[in-house]
């Protein structure tokens, strides 16, 4: 950064010791580069002067400006409540001028029969003009002064500074902090080498921050947000595909050549069902990774129910015919009991196969016999939770690890696997929630990824209906009918308790109201929730998978893992409070067995936009990709479930990982064809590429990137 831009901001027109101090405990903003990398995030147009008989309802929530003349001033009210009012005019129409604050200072601004520009937001009651604390302008003044553009950058700000410094006023700092660094030549090295520019079209750096704060058109705007936008992503890709170039070439992955007796036997005699075709390309694409020579950093998506487990199952098989044991380590002790279950049933027959599971609260005789199994070698498949990372935990020859769900786990833990070999295993990380194209190519774009997308054969698409709480009768009636049949339900809440903040429903009150219209001894209701004793919990569990409870009240602590293919209908209370995500996992408890199944959303009447997205989105497709996607442009890169534990702390300035996937692929394409050519960064004309990438690699908290 040149001197110009490091010098504080204190020294800008407008600014002084005061209000310095206040943009730097607010915004983090303490030089003159800080301000001017910090962004407009919209613009007011003020290159167009309206009439009055243009403005109308449709403006209320923009900025207009127009050109009148004062005809009345009064005051109005008394006290606290008075108020100045102004009339204005103009050849087309009339409007009023209203302050409730500072009137004696504008009373004594406002001259009558002058002419005037006015800027504001409008506001039409009954068909008349009125403008609340506009900007108000001698004509002579207006026109003889000489804007840097006719668009005003509108800057995030916090509600302590924005008491102190106006949109306006910031506007103006920002051009005067602009006409400071204008004159320096060097303020803005330009990061990008010429034939890159030349290549993508990109404006220089300079005239980028020019005209991302003061455009000078809407499409000079258009190409500053693209350039800007590059840089950011490109320095992002820099630091990823760097460290999968160091990753690969580092090498030092055990090798499994042999697909032995274990794997042959189940696949060939064992095998409960046909493998998908998707099921069969992952696999194929483990086992290349597993005879490579390189360490394996695997991603898996798959939907829920797409057989993920399977694919775990079967590829730590092959860690097993090749002397090597494995693990799955799951977030909760649901999962993990249910993943053993299955792995045990799997194993049965298969020879050379023993599986053990170890939880937190796993009994003294079950802990030790997977604690003395696995250190003598005699148990090579481990079931676990975050009981697997341990100190105790001591394997004889780690060298297949699958993270289930792997998001739920801090990137510490995850890391603590490292450790139980003295070579680093093979790694596969597992998740049900679909993870947009752009955010996979951001957040993983240092591990191989495979997609399971395709569903077993005989599933039947769950059916979504979204109802308001005035339906609730008729969907009390259809659940009846359910039971009938001999099927189960899931009635899943958002809280446990009442809240006084959230008008949303809550368990115990549901379960007190179920219990009433579904009353013992034809109706068996159990609960479940996280505030519940594991073994309580447990309990309530096998109580419905046993077909012993007809509904299972519960909260999303039944997200993930459960698998009752009997249960045909999740009923989910008030399903605006969930995200997209949420909801698509909820909705894959149902559907795993042959009958159709529902889910039903209940909500209020009263929906925002985004909620009434997103639940319209659930009840037009079961593509939990897509619906990701849609996840993403609703919510944000930062709260898509996930994303947040992944380990990579970079910020995005500008770049939108929603909307800008083509400049994503294009700096993915620059950065790989950039490295293969000079892999450190090391020639001269790359320095300040190199710059551009250690800009991101320094805001990462630690490297965990080889563990995904």
């Amino acid at each position: 950064m040149s001197e110009v831009l490091r010098r504080e901001i204190k020294y800008v027109s407008g600014v002084g010791e005061v209000r310095s101090r206040l943009f730097e405990s607010e915004l983090g903003i303490r030089t003159i580069g800080d301000l001017l990398m910090r962004y407009p995030y919209r613009y007011i147009d003020r290159t167009r002067t309206f009439r009055l008989s243009e403005i109308d309802e449709s403006m209320e929530t923009t900025f207009v400006r127009f050109r009148c003349r004062v005809v009345g001033r009064s005051f109005v009210g008394e006290g606290r409540k008075q108020r100045f009012v102004a009339e204005v005019t103009d050849p087309t129409g009339t409007a009023e001028l209203v302050w409730f604050q500072g009137v004696k200072w504008i009373e004594k601004r406002i001259e009558l029969n002058r002419e005037y520009m006015v800027f504001g937001r409008p506001s039409i009651f009954k068909g008349r003009i009125s403008l609340v604390h506009p900007e108000i302008e001698p004509i002579e003044q207006a026109l003889s002064r000489k804007e840097e553009s006719g668009f005003q950058g509108i800057y995030s700000t916090t509600e302590k500074l924005s008491a102190v410094v106006t949109l306006k006023a910031m506007h103006t700092i920002v051009q005067s902090a602009w006409r400071i660094v204008e004159g320096d030549a060097n303020a803005f090295s330009d990061p990008l080498p010429a034939t890159l520019r030349q290549r993508n079209g990109l404006m220089s750096l300079r005239e980028a921050i020019y005209n991302i704060h003061f455009p000078q058109s809407a499409e000079l705007l258009r190409q500053a947000r693209y350039r800007l936008k590059y840089d950011e992503l490109l320095g992002v890709q820099l630091m990823i595909q760097a460290r999968r170039t160091a990753r690969q070439k580092r090498g030092g992955g055990f090798i499994f050549p042999r697909v032995g007796e274990a794997f042959n036997t189940f696949y060939k005699e064992k095998l409960p069902f046909a493998l998908t075709g998707a099921q069969q390309r992952v696999i194929k694409e483990i086992r290349a990774d597993m005879v490579s020579g390189k360490q394996m950093n695997r991603l898996l998506q798959g939907d829920v129910g797409s057989g993920k487990t399977m694919v775990a199952f079967m590829s730590m098989l092959l860690a097993v015919d090749n002397g090597f044991q494995a693990c799955i380590m799951a977030p909760t002790e649901i999962l993990a009991r249910q993943h053993y279950a299955s792995m045990a049933r799997f194993a049965e027959g298969v020879p050379n196969v023993r599986v053990a599971i170890l939880t937190g609260s796993s009994k003294a005789k079950e802990r030790r016999a997977a604690l003395e199994g696995i250190a003598s070698g005699e148990v090579n498949i481990l079931v676990g939770t975050h009981a697997l990372i341990e100190d105790r935990v001591q394997f004889a020859n780690l060298g297949y690890v699958v993270i289930d769900e792997q998001h739920r786990f801090g990137v510490e833990q995850r890391a603590k696997l490292w450790t139980k070999n003295q070579q680093p295993p093979h790694i596969l990380v597992m998740t049900a929630t679909p993870i947009p194209r752009t955010l996979a190519m951001t957040l993983y774009g240092d591990l191989e990824v495979s997609v399971i997308d395709e569903l077993p054969p005989g599933r039947q698409p769950i059916r979504t209906y979204h109802y308001f709480d005035s339906l609730r009768l008729k969907m009390f009636g259809f659940l009846r009918n359910e039971i009938a049949k001999g099927r189960q339900i899931y009635v899943v809440y958002p809280l446990i308790k009442e809240s006084e903040k959230m008008d949303y429903k809550d368990l115990e009150d549901g379960f007190e109201s179920l219990s009433r219209d579904f009353p013992l001894p034809q109706y068996r209701i159990t609960v479940c929730h996280g505030k519940m004793r594991p073994e309580d919990k447990d309990a309530a569990m096998k109580q419905f998978k046993s077909g012993e409870a007809d509904i299972l009240v519960a909260t999303s602590v039944i997200e993930v893992g459960v698998d009752v293919p009997n249960a045909t209908v999740m009923v989910i209370e008030s399903a605006e409070r969930f995200g997209l995500s949420q909801l698509h996992q909820l909705r894959g408890r149902v559907g795993r067995g042959g009958n159709q199944s529902y889910c039903i959303l209940m909500s209020g009447e009263k929906l925002s936009k985004d909620s009434r997205a997103r639940l319209d989105a659930m009840c037009a497709t079961n593509d939990g990709f897509e619906l990701s996607e849609l996840d993403l442009k609703l919510r944000g890169a930062g709260d898509i479930h996930g994303t947040q534990q992944s380990g990579e702390a970079f910020e995005l300035n500008i770049a939108n990982l929603a909307t800008d996937t083509q400049i994503m692929e294009l700096t993915r394409n620059d950065a790989i064809a950039i490295l293969d050519a000079d892999p450190r960064l090391e020639q001269p004309a790359n320095a300040s590429l190199r710059a551009l990438r250690d800009r991101h690699s320094k805001r990462e908290r630690i490297d965990f990137s080889d563990i995904s």
